[in-house]
């Protein structure tokens, strides 16, 4: 999957740095084998039960690197695992867990667990930041969230150290040269070479399917019967891969910013390369530009900044890459769309320091020069999910095609799809998810019309492959990166009441 997918995290860290109030695709019927439910392990019933019947230890949470301790309310606590389902009674690995337990105000249903996408992205640091938009959810459910194999406090993988991180920021991620396309693969193979040294053996087991299997096994352990899910981003995947592996364990699923189950990795950068492009065009149109025209305008900037990076109010330049990225990450809700106008307005007068503080903020680097993990984990979880490893001559081919789709973002996600992955240390599993769930009860399916990273299409596309009678669409015709609590009353409403009630809104219904 590309860089582009990111997590709901990047809506405080934009507006915070803004200063304002992150070979083509397989049809179905060439989907592997590898993706049957048993591809990977054992079953939860087949596991031991030192793991089935751990009794989990809740604490007060404490602050990490990344975020500060939540308030006390918020509980925290380590689930162990199998590190690898085929070895159920084998080593294990701890995942991180946080809750907030249920107001009492409402007959308690259970745990709702959420996903807020990335790959990568820490459920344990962005529950809290999120709560208040599902203080209605409380009610009912507690609200339970936890950092996935590899991400974070969950034997988390880091593949650089922030120094490194840095340095690579010099690289060319659209090269013009022969030295530069040289220096961008090897590159790319080193961080995957920092990866293996750092997370070794669990590099191979960072797979969606078995981030699935652990959601199932914290389903048992919380004492539910049915897993009830909202997954956001890339956790429409994570919840897709579940509801396949576990029909009859599915409870009420909320799916929100869908990834389109149905393509492989290139796929998913021409959809995201078309997404970037349309949220572009929206944003120029409300600013009265002329998509076409306006599009050049800033094709002819990032074409000077190659040429000669921007000076910034700190030591650091700001580059083709990063401005490409600053751009990037304000269309992810219409709210950052005065920043972009601002930041282009200061770049064009040769000021690049509004732009190199989005890109921080979709890299997610502190002031300190401090950077996340979050991109090292989304690497290796999505080039351990996807065998498509295109080559360096196959991505330049297909230039032209990703430049002809959007001019600003088409070169970039176009060598993406060689370099994302390149010379990766482990074998990708799958051309793309099965998320077939026959029997399963309806899971619901949101989609937004000018979502960038998760292109609308999508949701229909999950919602077929679902089984009919499984999944459930829900649209909204809104701006940005997701709609459950991005304003539209009718949107928070169907998903409440679903959630909490059990009512499945009609199909093909349309919140404007």
């Amino acid at each position: 999957m590309p860089r582009f997918v990111r997590s709901a995290a990047l809506a405080a860290a934009v507006l915070l740095a803004a200063g304002c109030s992150g070979s083509g695709g397989t049809s179905e019927d060439s989907k592997p084998s590898a993706t049957a439910p048993s591809s990977r392990g054992a079953e939860a019933s087949d596991l031991p039960a030192s793991l089935t019947s751990q009794k989990l230890t809740w604490g007060r949470c404490k602050a990490t690197s990344d975020a500060p301790a939540p308030g006390s309310h918020w509980q925290c606590t380590t689930l162990k695992v199998p590190l690898d389902y085929a070895k159920p009674d084998g080593e294990t690995i701890d995942i991180a867990l946080i809750r907030a337990r249920s107001t009492g105000e409402g007959e308690r249903i259970g745990s709702l667990l959420f996903n807020f996408g990335g790959p990568g992205g820490s459920g344990v640091s962005m529950l809290p930041s999120f709560a208040d938009q599902y203080a209605t959810l409380r009610e009912r459910y507690d609200l339970v969230s936890f950092d996935p194999r590899g991400v974070a406090a969950s034997e988390g993988v880091r593949c650089r150290s922030d120094k490194e991180i840095q340095a690579a920021e010099s690289v060319d991620l659209t090269p013009d040269t022969a030295t530069e396309e040289k220096r961008y693969f090897k590159d790319a193979a080193d961080f995957g070479d920092g990866c293996e040294r750092d997370a070794g053996k669990l590099l191979a087991h960072v797979s969606t399917e078995e981030a699935a299997r652990d959601m199932d096994l914290m389903r048992q352990v919380l004492g539910d019967d049915k897993l009830h899910y909202m997954g956001i981003s890339y956790g429409t995947e994570l919840g897709g891969v579940y509801a396949h592996l576990y029909p009859e364990r599915t409870g009420r699923l909320v799916l929100d910013a869908v990834v389109d189950p149905s393509v492989g990795a290139v796929g998913h950068a021409e959809n995201q390369t078309r997404g970037f492009q349309r949220a572009l065009d929206n944003y120029l149109k409300s600013t009265g530009q002329d998509p076409k025209q306006g599009t050049q305008k800033i094709v002819d900037l990032l074409e000077r900044i190659d040429a000669k990076p921007l000076p910034t109010s700190s030591d650091r330049e700001l580059n083709q890459t990063l401005a490409t990225t600053g751009i990037t990450v304000t269309l992810y809700s219409r709210q950052y769309w005065p920043a972009l106008t601002s930041a282009l307005e200061s770049a064009e007068a040769g000021d690049g320091t509004e732009l190199l503080a989005l890109a921080d903020a979709y890299n997610e680097r502190d002031p300190s020069g401090h950077y996340s993990t979050q991109s090292h984990s989304q690497r290796a979880i999505s080039c351990l999910d996807t065998k498509d490893r295109p080559t360096p001559e196959e991505a330049e081919k297909r230039l032209a095609e990703f430049r002809k789709i959007s001019p600003v973002f088409g070169e970039f996600l176009g060598w993406d799809t060689a370099g994302w992955c390149h010379d990766w240390p482990v074998p990708g599993l799958y051309d793309n998810p099965e998320v077939s769930a026959p029997g399963a009860a309806p899971i619901l399916v949101v989609g937004n019309t000018g979502d960038p990273a998760t292109p609308y299409e999508g949701a229909r596309k999950m919602a077929d492959e679902l089984g009919e009678g499984v999944g459930v669409e829900l649209t909204w015709k809104g701006e940005g990166h997701g709609a459950y609590g991005s304003g539209s009353d009718c949107v928070d409403e169907s998903v409440n009441d679903y959630l909490l009630d059990g009512t499945v809104p009609k199909d093909g219904k349309v919140c404007s």
